[in-house]
């Protein structure tokens, strides 16, 4: 008996006991979209916040893809939270998201990503960098690297 088959349909807002039919190296196969999030869960990220082919449940479907994202996948997640990491940063007792210090204290956020080599915490997209490279080249010249000088000249 052959599988039944459920294609995308953009119009509907998914659940986590919705089946859908994707395409994948061994032929078509159908899952529960709760299912899916534990098979693929960048796949199915992309199609959601990328592409914008799938529209699903936040609460049932969103924010647990999200967190298995984290584990499945640690470097797509960090360049899709980009400044909404939250992370640790000298001066809070606790985590706070990248974009406060990034935005409020751009030389201490330089110094601590840049210089004390936190590269690989927070992910910084190019106009984010070139933001930062401005910022610090403006109020404190000296401090900034020549690499990154060049990025914003």
């Amino acid at each position: 008996m052959a599988e039944e088959l459920y294609p995308l349909d953009s119009e509907k807002v998914y659940y986590s006991m919705d089946e859908l039919t994707l395409d994948t190296e061994d032929g078509p196969r159908t899952l529960k979209m709760g299912v899916w999030i534990n098979f693929d869960p960048v796949r199915i990220h992309r199609m959601i916040i990328r592409e914008k082919t799938l529209r699903v449940d936040e609460m049932e479907v969103l924010n647990p893809l999200v967190s298995k994202l984290r584990r499945a996948d640690p470097d797509y997640f960090k360049r899709f939270m980009g400044l909404k990491l939250v992370i640790d940063y000298p001066g809070y007792g606790t985590g706070i998201v990248a974009s406060i210090p990034f935005e409020t204290d751009p030389i201490g956020f330089y110094k601590w990503w840049r210089k004390g080599k936190h590269e690989d915490k927070v992910y910084l997209s190019l106009g984010n960098q070139i933001r930062l490279f401005q910022k610090v080249a403006l109020m404190d010249p000296k401090l900034i690297l020549k690499k990154d000088l060049e990025i914003i000249r």
